[in-house]
């Protein structure tokens, strides 16, 4: 099976001034398949927001070989690498990053509207988007109308309506509350079960969980890499 994502021998050097250097990254090397269900794990300071970075385009590698869905995105410009961010990567922040001002519609359109596509059908992929996380009827509510689970709902609305390679998802759950996000991780996992290939970053362990496979980084290598087994199956039914 081919890797979506292809990283060998990453590393990623952040200079402080004078002599000083700090590595971030020392070495990784992973592959992630279609449809698979990675969680990355580490302690602060341990070079998964690094590596996060640098999965999701955000951010190139000092030394190393990245391919994204068999392209060398390791050495591309910040153009080329705007241009997978949008097209290929489904973005959901701990923050939602939504634009106070415009309502859910609108909010799920943007990445389509960078992308050029046509109004009206921009219009009709993002109301399908929201009908996917349970929102089809709250597409012209702004964030201030919306409760938190609702606002991380239309980010992962936006995430997925360019119909992404991955969907990567920074501590999605961070500013919920227990019974949100529970609701939020189970919305990812009918995602997922839709075969979408879903990237989590997280600290928290029960959050990791709901993950098929945990990658744990620290000091900036990888330190484990497993397969979670006996899983049970959940429903994203219940609405926030």
């Amino acid at each position: 099976m081919n890797s979506i994502i292809r990283l060998e021998k990453i590393t990623k050097a952040y200079d402080m001034g004078g002599a000083e250097e700090v590595h971030a990254l020392r070495g990784v090397s992973l592959g992630i398949h279609q449809n698979e269900y990675v969680a990355i794990m580490g302690p602060s300071g341990s070079g998964k927001s690094t590596l996060m970075n640098i999965i999701g385009c955000l951010d190139t590698p000092t030394s190393g070989l990245y391919e994204f869905n068999g392209v060398n995105v390791s050495e591309m410009g910040d153009n080329e690498l705007a241009k997978i961010r949008n097209k290929e990567i489904g973005f959901v922040f701990q923050t939602f990053n939504l634009l106070a001002r415009s309502d859910a519609l609108h909010n799920v359109e943007l990445p389509l509207i960078y992308g050029g596509v046509h109004s009206s059908e921009r219009k009709k992929l993002a109301h399908f988007a929201l009908e996917q996380v349970g929102l089809g009827d709250r597409v012209h509510h702004k964030p201030n109308e919306l409760s938190g689970g609702q606002r991380q709902r239309v980010a992962v609305a936006r995430a997925l309506v360019t119909k992404p390679s991955i969907i990567l998802a920074d501590e999605p759950t961070g500013n919920l509350d227990t019974k949100t996000g529970n609701e939020i991780m189970m919305l990812l996992e009918e995602i997922h079960a839709q075969g979408n290939t879903i990237i989590l970053v997280t600290h928290e362990e029960y959050i990791a969980e709901h993950a098929k496979r945990i990658i744990r980084i620290r000091d900036g290598m990888i330190e484990s890499d497993e397969t979670v087994d006996n899983r049970k199956s959940v429903s994203a039914a219940s609405s926030i």
